[in-house]
């Protein structure tokens, strides 16, 4: 491993994922302006669409997210096309 180019800053960042309220944490480096309070220690806070709890291909469920209506806008530019 080379030296000098991992960062120093790693501490405990709790993640959230915000589509079913899990919460895990795990060491990190990224920036949070964002805190949350567990079992009376305070961590950064990140937020996520989407984790290893929620995502198909590890529940093994078959569960569609589409906030933002992609699928239908899709169809629609495309249904003239079908015959």
């Amino acid at each position: 491993m080379k030296q000098g180019i991992h960062p120093d800053s790693y501490r405990l960042v709790a993640f959230k994922d915000m589509s079913n309220e899990d919460v895990f944490i795990t060491k990190s480096t990224v920036n949070s302006k964002e805190t949350i309070d567990i079992d009376g220690v305070e961590y950064p806070l990140v937020k996520m669409e989407i984790s290893r709890t929620s995502h198909p291909y590890y529940t093994g469920k078959s569960k569609l997210v589409d906030t933002a209506g992609r699928i239908d806008k899709f169809k629609n530019k495309y249904a003239k096309f079908k015959k």
